[in-house]
């Protein structure tokens, strides 16, 4: 599976500077709204330090890392879902993100223009998830009465008009549907609702409030208990253009522990209930990506359909042992490496071969 993350936020919040950072593209990022017309993608591989040492330990070149597809609309303002601006036609290219990052703006620079005079952080996010609510609503309301006919109709379709109307009511009421558990998500999945999608804020501070921590208290109370991150854009701008070494050193000079991508894909894999696990050998060294708690069949078919249903066993060893060994063969000879079967659930660290068989 793959993760993709959509990114919105008002004009001139630092969203197309970070895109670019993140990505390592280098579309306009200008001082005045609208500056991203058209939806930009990018696919980022996800840092991995194993890679590099399971290739080296097998004599490969070849390295494929689990990625990321990032998703950069044009900044939404309010009335977006009335036609004002330019966001909200291109919402539906965030439909089928597994999650949203919501973009703020923590830094005060009379330099760089704002939808508002004076800018506020909580205003800022009131206003996109007012139009996040207002798009899904637009959304359900073409639906429902179309869909009240067929639940009429057949009455097995009335838990799902159930949850249809009651998403329509939330919505009503101006709220997000991501603080709400009880809602049958399976029955409305195929809204692809907006604010049905985790959300993670990403606060876009300048190089003094990176190490406020009465300021990132502050900012992290208005959107408790989702989670928020913190990062300065201008930062991540000059960190795509250095190398490892220097990239490090610069972060270590402002007090952060690691980059906005790593702090940004670390949250996404814990808000989605992500793991990666890796196949390694001679052709190639890889990494991929399931959900928490998957069986050993369910990772193998990430990898072909013809695995999980052919299944046999899981060949696995730990990616700390085999390292420690120095290869498969001596983990093998240190009783390191063990046969797992179907109903085995895969950890983060393992390193496996799976074997199957498909009968034609």
């Amino acid at each position: 599976m793959s993760l993709s993350i959509g990114i919105v936020g008002l004009p001139n919040v630092g969203k197309s500077t970070l895109f670019n950072a993140l990505t390592g593209s280098n579309i306009l990022a200008a001082n005045y709204p609208f500056a991203t017309i058209e939806p930009n993608t990018g696919i980022v591989p996800v840092p991995d330090a194993r890679l590099k040492k399971l290739a080296k330990l097998y004599n490969t070149d070849k390295i494929v890392p689990a990625t990321v597809t990032f998703v950069d609309i044009a900044g939404l303002v309010a009335g977006a879902s009335e036609g004002e601006g330019l966001g909200n036609q291109f919402l539906g290219h965030i439909r089928s993100t597994s999650a949203i990052v919501q973009v703020v703006r923590a830094f005060d620079d009379p330099n760089v223009t704002h939808v508002d005079e004076a800018h506020d952080p909580r205003k800022d996010i009131d206003v996109i998830n007012t139009e996040l609510v207002l798009a899904d609503l637009q959304t359900v309301s073409k639906r429902l009465p179309k869909f009240e006919k067929e639940a009429r109709a057949n009455p097995k379709l009335k838990p799902v008009l159930d949850a249809y109307q009651q998403v329509n009511k939330i919505l009503n009421d101006d709220q997000p549907l991501w603080n709400h558990p009880e809602i049958d998500r399976e029955a409305v999945a195929d809204l692809q609702l907006l604010t049905m999608k985790p959300v993670i804020y990403l606060f876009n501070l300048d190089e003094a409030g990176l190490n406020d921590e009465t300021r990132r208290e502050e900012l992290r109370g208005l959107v408790a208990p989702a989670p928020a991150l913190f990062v300065c854009a201008k930062l991540e701008s000059e960190l795509k253009d250095l190398d490892e070494e220097d990239a490090a050193e610069l972060l270590e000079s402002y007090g952060q522990p690691e980059s906005g991508l790593f702090q940004l894909i670390h949250v996404a894999y814990e808000t989605l209930g992500l793991q990666s696990y890796l196949t390694a050998g001679v052709k190639e060294v890889r990494a991929w990506t399931i959900p928490k708690g998957s069986t050993a069949p369910q990772a193998a078919g990430v990898i072909h359909g013809d695995f999980e249903r052919g299944f046999i066993a899981a060949e696995v060893v730990t990616y700390q042992d085999l390292v420690g060994a120095g290869s498969l063969t001596a983990a093998k000879a240190a009783g390191k490496v063990r046969a797992e079967g179907k109903g085995y659930v895969m950890q983060p660290d393992d390193i496996v071969e799976f074997r199957f068989n498909v009968s034609k």
